[in-house]
């Protein structure tokens, strides 16, 4: 019985990558639920689904290498049903790469270390336009939010002054997985931060380096991304 019961845990974290890649991370509530569900099947003696469920099951899969490198500082970007996506590829089961490119609106973002005494800066780029072999139009910008209270990050409530509302990830077909970069500084006492009447026209080739340095942005205090691909691909 005991070993039973093992080999059913050991099969439901395997549909929690992230959760069992980042270890403590469960203690932060970034386990994703339909693990959570597993789990809470076997405790409750329910009926989990088992892998041999496609239509009931989905993998998820974490960044790795040099793409796992931009995350830090446990910034967490929240979609419906998925959960906190960030720092991994957004699974193409239950047509989640179709529903947050066509149906979800603008995601959650929570800082919980955010100071309540200060205001951030967030963006939402695209650095792999139109392709990440050939980003000739890097950076696009998805979503620029200045004047966001630290209070609001606590809880994941991204209300400030919107320069550039939020457009949803639409990687074109056959261009493979496009990373989606968000970043949030500290905002500079006194600071205000505007786009120019050029950059207001245009989404692409953002000079997203050079706005930072601007505006005295300086480093991000946090920074996580998430890879999709066009949904049919």
């Amino acid at each position: 019985m005991e070993m039973q019961i093992g080999c059913a845990l050991e099969q439901a974290l395997l549909l929690t990558p992230k959760a069992l890649a980042l270890g403590a991370g469960w203690g932060k509530g970034r386990m994703r639920p339909l693990g959570a569900l597993f789990l809470a099947a076997l405790l409750t003696g329910a009926a989990a689904p088992w892998p041999d469920e496609p239509s009931r099951t989905c993998f998820f899969q974490m960044l790795s290498g040099g793409d796992s490198f931009f995350c830090r500082g446990d910034l967490e970007v929240i979609y419906p049903e998925l959960g906190d996506v960030g720092c991994s590829y957004i699974p193409k089961c239950h047509q989640y790469r179709e529903r947050i490119s066509r149906e979800w609106g603008s995601p959650r973002v929570r800082y919980p270390q955010a100071d309540k005494n200060k205001k951030y800066v967030l963006m939402l780029v695209d650095p792999d336009v139109p392709s990440r072999a050939n980003p000739r139009s890097r950076f696009w910008r998805h979503w620029l939010v200045t004047n966001i209270p630290g209070a609001n990050l606590r809880t994941g409530d991204v209300k400030g002054h919107v320069l550039t509302d939020y457009v949803r990830p639409t990687p074109p077909p056959r261009s493979g997985y496009h990373r989606y970069q968000l970043l949030l500084h500290e905002q500079p006492e006194h600071e205000a931060i505007t786009l120019s009447p050029e950059e207001r026209i245009s989404l692409g080739s953002w000079a997203m380096e050079s706005f930072v340095k601007q505006f005295r942005l300086g480093s991000p205090v946090a920074s996580t991304q998430f890879l999709t691909k066009y949904h049919q691909d």
